[in-house]
């Protein structure tokens, strides 16, 4: 099931939303953005493509609506496209963390067995993305193509495998490049507002950037959500 718009929308909204964000006070704060180790594959944005301007002038146009303040947005050095959630501190259960490792292990020595297993893993041909839509949390994104929506479903089983383990949401896993996390909610009088610019961002980028500049897979570790630091390179040499 992929959300829609109007779906992902509400999901910001205040009458949707009795109790606080669910990662406020673990993933951040309402200032900053808190310790919290893992690693993870990303494609991130490449900075050195001319159409990423588009996707940062969609993150500034986000930050200057009414009602931004409940949004406290990520680094522009630290965007990207998750292709697999690998471990996370604050996630040790068995779906999320390798069956042959104790569940506390250091994250150090998750990275390293992971490391290794990585370099089996076959790297995918170049797979492109575009939006599906813009939300107030950033961008939802799909395969450009109904192939490269599915070498990029095949390559996450392929690192599922190497990781040793498989999310229960792994074949529903919705692939977004996240800008913002709420640190509260949007007034719902804003919500009309809302609505009509993210489906004007949505078509304005869709016709600027059809596909989304990333550059080659990383497995990345990090210490909270504002840096992704690689330690090893998952793309097909050049």
């Amino acid at each position: 099931y992929v959300m829609s718009l109007d779906d992902t929308l509400k999901s910001f909204l205040a009458s949707h939303n009795p109790a606080p964000p669910h990662r406020l006070g673990q993933r951040y704060n309402r200032s900053r953005f808190l310790p919290e180790s893992g690693n993870t594959v990303v494609c991130p944005l490449d900075l050195s493509h001319p159409s990423h301007k588009a996707v940062l002038a969609i993150r500034q146009q986000l930050q200057q609506l009414p009602g931004a303040e409940a949004l406290l947005f990520t680094p522009v050095s630290s965007l990207h496209m998750t292709v697999l959630d690998g471990v996370i501190d604050s996630r040790r259960i068995p779906d999320a963390w390798p069956p042959d490792t104790p569940l506390s292990a250091p994250i150090s020595s998750v990275t390293s067995t992971v490391s290794n297993r990585l370099s089996d893993v076959a790297p995918p041909p170049p797979i492109n993305m575009r939006v599906s839509y813009v939300s107030p949390g950033g961008l939802a994104l799909q395969g450009a193509t109904d192939a490269d929506d599915a070498a990029l479903r095949h390559w996450r089983d392929a690192l599922s495998t190497a990781f040793g383990f498989r999310h229960a949401t792994h074949d529903t896993y919705a692939f977004h490049m996240t800008l913002a996390y709420p640190v509260d909610w949007i007034p719902d009088s804003l919500a009309a507002l809302w609505q009509q610019t993210l489906e004007t961002m949505t078509k304005r980028l869709t016709i600027q950037t059809p596909v989304i500049p990333l550059a080659p897979p990383e497995f990345c570790i990090f210490n909270d959500m504002t840096h992704f630091e690689p330690v090893r390179a998952l793309a097909r040499p050049a």
